[in-house]
């Protein structure tokens, strides 16, 4: 299976702040990240034929599945393990209710936490945990 990869809002304090705090909870390295806005993010989103030009939502790729919004989330906190992995139960939660949540803070995402006039430059030291 392909290394999963994380696609953000490369511009969205929120999202870069979600980054880093997956990349700190990830010891094993186990995801990639691309910003959605990024060459690599767009190759991503045609090779699933998802929007291009929608960035509201978080997409994990897991080999040929991809998972958005709330699923993605807590896949995600799930693969992290330790004491993130409970928030998978939120699972049983229906789709249309965990994402009517989702949905207000991703609209809501740069009035609340702000945005960046570029995308986010990895770090040298975690370039090799972004898709080029």
């Amino acid at each position: 299976m392909q290394q999963p990869v994380i696609l953000f809002d490369g511009i969205c304090n929120f999202c870069n702040g979600t980054v880093n705090f997956i990349i700190d909870k990830d010891k094993k390295k186990k995801f990639k990240f691309a910003a959605l806005q990024s060459e690599a993010g767009q190759k991503v989103l045609n090779k699933f034929n998802l929007n291009v030009t929608d960035f509201d939502t978080i997409i994990l790729t897991e080999g040929s599945k991809y998972y958005e919004k709330s699923t993605a989330a807590l896949r995600i906190a799930k693969r992290l393990g330790g004491i993130w992995k409970l928030f998978y139960v939120f699972i049983i939660i229906p789709t249309f209710i965990r994402n009517f949540f989702y949905d207000i803070i991703a609209k809501n995402r740069y009035k609340w936490f702000g945005k960046r006039d570029s995308c986010r430059i990895p770090k040298s030291e975690e370039r090799e945990r972004f898709l080029e």
